[in-house]
């Protein structure tokens, strides 16, 4: 009878950490999942519209050599979103300027309107990614500083200690081990816990582009330059 009492006993005490600690582990767990859910929404969505200004625009330039002025005036990266295939893709093209509306009382009038709003929307979405990716950053700090706490609250090595004691009382006491057998190495195992998807490896970081006005004289100048590039003049798909 007392070896069956201390042997329940033993089961509740393993059971006991067991719930404590992997629930712990389980919402770390669930706010990992939810990051890496907000990561992809974020790129299907802010993200998605960023790389539609940046194509409107490279479309619009037409050139290279005008696309890597725009990338050197404006601050961005060398070839930023940029894949030479999109100038030449009537597909792509469609796909781009689908619902845009240029106005103007001039064909180079609209082009150098369009270009310009574009790059304003472009300045809009690309404060609300960088909003959006420093939140995200700050989840994943969260994340990680959870993962610490876990670890300062739940030393391993103590508890593998305290288990393997357990084991061992059960051992020397003759008790049939069956549900103790493998238990702390299986605890050891479990309890680490994966750290959270690195924000900047799963995204790009993208840094603010300059502000309009101070470079709105160089832009009329690439718009201008580059509206005679498409010969009779820019025309929107008819989807548009």
């Amino acid at each position: 009878m007392t070896s069956d009492i201390s042997q329940f006993l033993n089961f509740e005490i393993k059971k006991e950490l067991a719930d404590r600690y992997f629930g712990f582990r389980k919402l770390i767990e669930e706010d990992k999942a939810l990051l890496e859910k907000d990561i992809y929404h974020h790129t299907r969505t802010v993200g998605q519209r960023i790389v539609y200004d940046l194509n409107r625009i490279y479309i619009m330039l037409q050139d290279e050599k005008l696309i890597r002025r725009f990338l050197a005036v404006t601050g961005l990266e060398e070839n930023f979103f940029y894949d030479p295939y999109i100038l030449t893709s009537p597909t792509l093209r469609t796909r781009i300027f689908a619902g845009v509306k240029p106005w103007g009382l001039t064909a180079a009038g609209r082009f150098k309107h369009l270009f310009m709003t574009t790059y304003e929307q472009l300045i809009l979405d690309v404060a609300e990614y960088r909003e959006k990716f420093a939140e995200l950053v700050d989840s994943q700090e969260t994340i990680e500083e959870e993962i610490k706490i876990f670890y300062r609250k739940n030393d391993i090595s103590t508890i593998m200690g305290f288990l393997r004691t357990m084991d061992a009382a059960e051992k020397n006491g003759n008790l049939e081990g069956a549900i103790a057998t493998g238990f702390s190495e299986y605890i050891d195992r479990a309890m680490r816990v994966a750290p959270p998807v690195k924000v900047s490896g799963e995204i790009p970081f993208i840094p603010p582009p300059v502000p309009l006005p101070q470079i709105k004289k160089e832009l009329k100048k690439l718009a201008e330059a580059a509206f005679p590039l498409h010969g009779d003049g820019f025309q929107l798909p008819r989807s548009a």
